[in-house]
């Protein structure tokens, strides 16, 4: 019997630059192998692989995704065995607390032809210096597109009754922690999706598998979603209850959903480009534009609304072309890596790994 499979982002390409979130998610594990290698290396490859088996032994495994590469993973957690794999290489760098102790580096590079690498290094070079700036340029379009979505936030800011927002968060404050557990809290934070080479991309209906209830919250730009999820966030923990919090892969400083599997339950900003309706039993809309803002708000501001979604899109579009070209470019810089790739030391370093993860694991079970 297979375990079950948990899908995420811990880095994010966001109007803030590359943000990193690896830290909550790897912190307590015995074991962590932090790969080391160039792009191409087989790191990806090697963390599905060894998810893939342990999954097939009938653990549970979390699958930590690459915001700048569709089809890879950055880390992979098994975390009833205490033990993680992920890649070491930038922009997402592990600092090791304890190395040696806990953390332990693997370097993939020894797989590489150094000399074939070295007739290609003006081509490496110039592919690096291209990925950079284009990622770079991605950066500063989402943050123009960012302070045109402030402008949106602020028309619904200036109608908000903050009176019945605070009400309704009581009363969701209620509902959720009427009881307390006498605890420390784990706290997780991850990103709800990420902004990829091929757009949006959101790990909801996976995340939220088997909870007995959903909350999808509606609500326009500014009608306090966020700041609902901060305080219930806050409300979990402090009343015992591990919880995930999962920001925006837009803006990190934004929540867009918080999971407490203690109480089967998630709450989360159900809107674009993270749409989703009531499909099953248990799933509630929890209307902010209904509850909090003055009626006829979407009515009085429609020319500017539409004038201001309107170059919003369009911003968003074009940073996500400058990841998609980042992607291109990092293709074409992977393609000289593998050319120079001793594939048969790669899978000897996966054995040797494998070997040490059979080895923790029996240690546990004696």
């Amino acid at each position: 019997m297979t375990g079950k499979i948990l899908n995420y982002y811990a880095g994010g390409n966001t109007a803030r630059g590359f943000h990193n979130l690896f830290s909550s998610n790897i912190s307590g594990l015995d074991r962590l192998f932090i790969l080391k290698g160039g792009p191409g290396t087989g790191k990806s490859t090697l963390m599905k692989s060894i998810g893939k088996k342990w999954n097939e032994e009938g653990y549970d495994v979390e699958y930590i995704h690459c915001a700048s590469d569709n089809g890879s993973i950055d880390g992979v957690i098994l975390r009833e065995l205490s033990i993680g794999i992920v890649d070491g290489t930038a922009p997402h760098v592990i600092e090791p607390k304890a190395p040696g102790a806990i953390e332990e580096y693997v370097n993939l590079g020894e797989a590489w032809d150094s000399k074939k690498l070295a007739k290609s290094k003006n081509e490496i070079l110039k592919l690096s210096e291209s990925i950079s700036a284009d990622f770079q340029k991605a950066y500063e379009t989402f943050h123009e597109a960012l302070l045109i979505h402030d402008e949106w936030e602020e028309i619904y800011i200036m109608n908000m009754d903050y009176n019945k927002a605070n009400k309704l968060t009581d009363e969701l404050m209620h509902l959720f922690f009427s009881k307390k557990v006498n605890k420390q809290a784990n706290v997780y934070h991850r990103f709800l999706g990420a902004a990829t080479p091929k757009g949006a991309v959101d790990f909801v209906p996976n995340l939220t598998e088997g909870l007995n209830k959903r909350y999808l919250i509606k609500g326009r730009p500014g009608s306090g979603k966020s700041t609902l999820l901060k305080k219930l966030a806050a409300n979990a923990e402090a009343s015992g209850y591990d919880v995930e919090i999962y920001h925006c892969g837009f803006d990190p400083n934004s929540l867009d959903m918080i999971i407490v599997r203690e109480l089967g339950f998630a709450i989360f900003d159900s809107t674009a480009p993270h749409e989703y309706f009531p499909e099953r039993p248990g799933d509630s809309i929890v209307d902010m534009y209904e509850k909090t803002i003055k009626r006829g708000t979407d009515e009085k501001y429609f020319d500017s609304l539409k004038e201001i979604s309107g170059r919003y899109s369009q911003k968003m579009k074009e940073a996500i072309s400058f990841l998609a070209a980042a992607k291109d470019n990092h293709d074409d810089l992977e393609k000289i890596y593998i050319a120079a790739m001793n594939f048969s030391i790669l899978d000897a370093i996966q054995t040797r790994l494998d070997q040490e993860i059979e080895r923790l694991v029996a240690a546990k079970q004696k």
